[in-house]
């Protein structure tokens, strides 16, 4: 009654039946998916739109006004403080005059932005104008690729601006 021939097709049958419905599933699912957004069923529902509730925008107030201005702390700054920070920039900037990987920063105040004759500047510095002053020279250490994008310089930046302005008025006593 049963042969082998007849086995083989019953089974057949039951590995097709299951594959369709499988298959079934899986579209059905990615056409009418109501679960959470993200992997694995985690996280919240994904809303259909934003509502505007003002908090980031009073977050972002506060922020700005987190820390002390530039100028105050540069006036007290601590050119000796200054020489241990510079320690993170020695890997690729030197005092005596002759470039690393990065140009040398011997009389590096006040100097013109991009000025060292013969350095392969990115071209987001080349395209900027102006003399490296105390305030442009914050500004560019706090986050060299958001003064600059684009520039080859990789160090992400000093997050603080006391080590900024203590870099600054070591570095405004290297004379060039």
């Amino acid at each position: 009654m049963f042969d082998t021939m007849t086995l083989t097709k019953a089974g057949g049958a039951l590995c097709g039946s299951l594959l369709i419905l499988l298959l079934g599933n899986w579209a059905a699912e990615g056409l009418y998916h109501t679960g959470p957004s993200g992997h694995g069923g985690e996280g919240e529902l994904a809303q259909a739109y934003a509502i505007d509730t003002g908090a980031d925008d009073a977050a972002g107030e506060e922020v700005a006004d987190a820390g002390p201005a530039f100028a105050e702390v540069y006036a007290a700054a601590d050119p000796a403080a200054g020489e241990r920070v510079f320690g993170k920039c020695r890997a690729c900037h030197k005092l005596d005059g002759a470039d690393g990987v990065g140009p040398h920063l011997n009389g590096s105040v006040d100097r013109e932005i991009a000025g060292v004759a013969g350095f392969a500047y990115s071209d987001a510095l080349a395209g900027i104008e102006g003399t490296w002053t105390p305030e442009e020279m914050e500004a560019f250490l706090a986050s060299p690729k958001g003064y600059a994008p684009g520039t080859k310089m990789s160090f992400a930046g000093l997050p603080k601006v006391e080590e900024r302005a203590n870099v600054i008025a070591y570095l405004a006593t290297i004379g060039g």
